[in-house]
């Protein structure tokens, strides 16, 4: 008895969605999106601007794009994700359609509905793409995971009032109850 088999999808099936709705495809399994809450927003424009204007104030080559931006972490037609910020410094990893491989730095902010993909797929497809510093921002609990992949440092989990470092630049620190 031949067992049936699960639909795979393909980068072609994200582009041939309805004008309007937003998926991720993580190894040909297509997650759809539902539209981010306000405080999601907020923070996500927040944060890119903090960062933007870091960058921008020490003539940096890093850019910063906020969802909806296309992440193509693999060479392959199964894998593409719109973190909800990513940094990316290697300006050859960039054209028309987004980035292709691992942007430097990408940040998450968890939404209820679905916490275990940020937490779980993400993080290991993000680590094994080559991404240097993953944040996991949840506005529940008011909690921020760090990874440092670059140093093989584990986790830092830390608190909105907390003055976070961030690990690909020694000197900028992100107080996220300050961005509220």
């Amino acid at each position: 008895m031949e067992f049936p088999r699960e639909k795979l999808y393909t980068i072609d099936n994200i582009y041939d969605l309805p004008s309007g709705q937003r998926a991720e495809l993580i190894d040909g399994h297509m997650y759809m999106m539902s539209p981010p809450s306000r405080i999601h927003q907020k923070l996500v424009n927040r944060l890119s601007q903090t960062i933007t204007n870091y960058i921008d104030s020490r003539h940096g080559n890093c850019e910063v794009y906020p969802a909806p931006f296309a992440v193509f972490l693999n060479e392959d037609d199964r894998n593409y994700v719109e973190p909800d910020i990513s940094i990316v410094c290697d300006s050859d990893r960039l054209d028309d359609r987004g980035c292709n491989g691992a942007p430097d730095w990408v940040i998450e902010i968890t939404s209820p509905s679905d916490p275990q993909r940020d937490y779980g797929i993400k993080l290991f497809k993000y680590r094994a793409a080559g991404v240097r510093e993953y944040w996991i921002v949840n506005p529940l609990a008011r909690t921020v995971n760090v990874y440092d992949f670059d140093r093989d440092a584990g986790t830092n989990l830390y608190v909105f009032d907390d003055c976070i470092p961030v690990c690909i630049y020694e000197d900028l620190r992100i107080r996220i109850s300050d961005l509220l």
